[in-house]
């Protein structure tokens, strides 16, 4: 079984460095990108917009971009990238309005006041286009809000978004196993980057901790921008960090990135230049 996990009462975690990033992108794979624009852009608060001069998603802050496949991505694999997620004020008016509106569910709402520590908060699971799994959970705005991931050891993976990008991490004061309803959900981190949480949880809740890349699958990557690219793959390359692309231009753009191997085989694109409202 899945769970949400809202994570606002994890102690806060002292570790801060520079340099500050902020949140770019996730990048999908998907069979039909116009049909998938269609549906984010419909279902959900976010917008067409044009990004490197291809048709792209605009949600609030950054951007859901996507490469056309030939063939339907893997999305039931062991990526260390679990699914994205809107917020929902009223989350029960919200979920039978999609409901009527023909929204397929994966998982129908679900009432985890006990886990979230307060009354009235419900998750849902919608089967997104390629079988993208997209959250919708009880939040203070509808806004694209989450990244919610897996990780062998999510301590650990926090420390590295905070020493790399500067982050601050909410970390579970113990290391020991937590366990929801016979599943594991600690120990968790989280860290909030610009209006987007990220969420880390243990690999075990789906029983193992064994993860491949995320390239190739319905979430390929999940992007950060930078000021100074060179400067932080400097840092990284001093660490031993994998450089899976080195930095070049971006088609269709003036702005430069690479990708690293992150934390648990997860490929995260660095951007130099934030992402702007279109």
């Amino acid at each position: 079984m899945r769970w949400a996990l809202l994570l606002l009462s994890l102690p806060a975690a002292a570790q801060q460095s520079a340099p500050v990033a902020h949140f770019h992108h996730v990048h999908l794979n998907s069979v039909d990108p116009d049909a998938a624009i269609q549906f984010y852009t419909t279902k959900f608060d976010a917008g067409k917009a044009v990004f490197a001069g291809k048709p792209a998603v605009w949600a609030q802050k950054s951007w859901l971009l996507f490469n056309k496949v030939k063939t339907p991505p893997p999305h039931e694999t062991d990526s260390p990238i679990w699914h994205i997620g809107w917020g929902a004020e009223d989350m029960p008016a919200v979920y039978k309005k999609q409901v009527e509106s023909g929204t397929k569910f994966q998982t129908p709402i679900t009432d985890i006041s006990d886990l979230a520590g307060f009354k009235g908060f419900f998750y849902a699971y919608v089967d997104g286009p390629d079988q993208a799994l997209i959250e919708l959970n009880t939040a203070r705005h509808h806004n694209f809000g989450h990244l919610h991931t897996f990780s062998s050891d999510p301590l650990a993976a926090a420390d590295w978004y905070a020493k790399y990008f500067g982050v601050r991490a909410r970390k579970s004061a113990s290391k020991e196993p937590r366990m929801y309803r016979n599943v594991q959900v600690g120990p968790s981190a989280s860290f909030t980057i610009d209006n987007v949480n990220v969420i880390i949880y243990p690999g075990m809740y789906r029983k193992h901790d064994r993860f491949r890349t995320t390239r190739g699958t319905v979430f390929d990557h999940v992007a950060f921008s930078v000021d100074n690219l060179d400067a932080v793959l400097a840092e990284m390359r001093k660490d031993g960090v994998k450089v899976l692309e080195k930095p070049k231009k971006m088609k269709g753009s003036s702005e430069r990135s690479a990708i690293v191997d992150g934390p648990d085989f997860i490929a995260i694109e660095i951007v130099e230049g934030h992402a702007r409202k279109p």
